[in-house]
């Protein structure tokens, strides 16, 4: 029997891929392999010549720049990785390292405002969380628990201005689960109560408000309207599995917290298939107008085939309106980064820059979208040499 491990996506060690433009031009592509100590000894290298105490993985869901260097992320108690230039392995780091053991996780947010880094880590099994602060030059300047009895699953959060929102929702830790045949030792969890708790930033105690059972996959953004806080989100139903990607339905939601009645305002933006949402990066924790999400077949397993494209999709929060740049079925689109123009002045003035897999040349493409005229032909295709797997998260850098 083969091992259903080596078939879940969020298993395997991080492979970063890489684009350099300049000029107008793409210099070079890289893909590198993130050279855990296992990923090393495989290739038969010499090991990255750091001392590690706990698991060491290759991280797997995120790329971000930070005080001027590049980290690989993932979640739970792994810790971050740096990178090099050319995407080379420097190793192991303590980004927003914590004398507890916590570290900087997937879903850290820049706040483009103050030049700080944000975090919300979990360690699967304890009963808190730890928001972190990272200053601008990287060093650990807050650290502050948050208590989740319950020990939910929390793989994003949202920053706006004054406040950090969790997500403290039905899907849990199971101790049991690897041993009952689950890879995922994540459950949906109909017992536990759904609910967002609003920490403030500058400190004080957390305020929790009751939600409908769901689960919040990622952020889009988030931002304080007077009395309350706009939160846009990718939001999974009830019965969520973690370990079916292709058998839920994510879908884009805003929720409005009132701060002064404790109520939240639960309302449908989109309801076909979508997931990986990103904002104008100058943006985030402020208001925004507009957001980009990927509709790819990974999410639409019972979508009739004839009715289901993939897709890059724009929405337009001011007028409820969508555009979507369709790709032909046996694509693959992966996460669409928005880069701005240089001297950009409106908010959607730049591009969209995505990973996608031609299914014509059985290699992926780098394709460039105007970000005002998203459905419009694309500006540019780089083609790569080889196929690019739809993977997580990514960013734009520059120099």
């Amino acid at each position: 029997m083969e091992d259903p491990v080596a078939h879940l996506w969020t298993f395997g060690e991080g492979m970063v891929h890489g684009v350099r433009i300049r000029d107008g031009r793409a210099e070079w592509y890289r893909n590198r392999w993130v050279r855990s100590s296992s990923i090393s000894d495989q290739l038969g290298e010499p090991g990255h010549g750091r001392a590690i105490t706990g698991p060491d993985f290759g991280p797997n869901v995120h790329v971000i720049g930070h005080a001027g260097r590049t980290f690989a992320l993932v979640e739970d108690l792994l810790r971050p990785y740096e990178l090099g230039y050319e995407l080379d392995t420097v190793g192991p780091c303590d980004l927003g390292r914590t004398e507890d053991g916590f570290s900087v996780n997937a879903h850290a947010k820049h706040d483009p405002h103050t030049g700080e880094l944000h975090a919300v880590a979990f360690y699967s099994g304890l009963d808190y969380v730890k928001h972190i602060v990272v200053d601008p030059d990287g060093s650990t300047i807050q650290a502050t628990d948050i208590p989740v009895p319950g020990r939910p699953y929390m793989h994003d959060f949202a920053l706006t201005e004054r406040f950090v929102v969790v997500y403290d929702l039905p899907v849990t830790f199971g101790a049991a689960a690897p041993a009952s045949g689950r890879w995922i030792p994540y459950v949906w969890n109909p017992e536990h109560p759904p609910r967002i708790g609003v920490l403030p930033r500058s400190g004080g105690p957390i305020r929790w408000f009751e939600v409908s059972p769901c689960f919040v996959g990622h952020t889009l953004n988030a931002y304080d309207d007077g009395a309350s806080i706009v939160i846009d989100v990718i939001r999974f139903g009830p019965g969520f599995e973690p370990a079916d990607i292709g058998g839920n339905r994510p879908m884009v939601d805003r929720w409005t917290i009132d701060l002064d009645t404790g109520k939240v305002d639960e309302r449908r933006i989109d309801d076909r298939p979508q997931d990986f949402p990103r904002v104008n990066e100058s943006l985030v924790s402020r208001p925004h107008r507009y957001g980009y999400t990927a509709a790819s077949s990974l999410y639409a397993a019972h979508e009739p085939r004839a009715t289901f494209t993939n897709a890059l999709i724009k929405h337009d929060f001011a007028t409820g309106r969508s555009e979507a740049h369709q790709f032909a079925h046996d694509a693959a689109a992966g996460e669409a980064v928005f880069v701005p123009s240089a001297g950009a002045t409106a908010e959607d003035d730049g591009y969209l820059m995505s990973f996608v897999h031609s299914p014509e040349r059985g290699a992926a493409d780098l394709v460039i979208l105007s970000a005002q005229d998203v459905s419009g032909d694309p500006l540019a295709r780089i083609h790569l040499p080889g196929r690019v797997p739809l993977g997580f998260h990514g960013s734009w850098l520059t120099d």
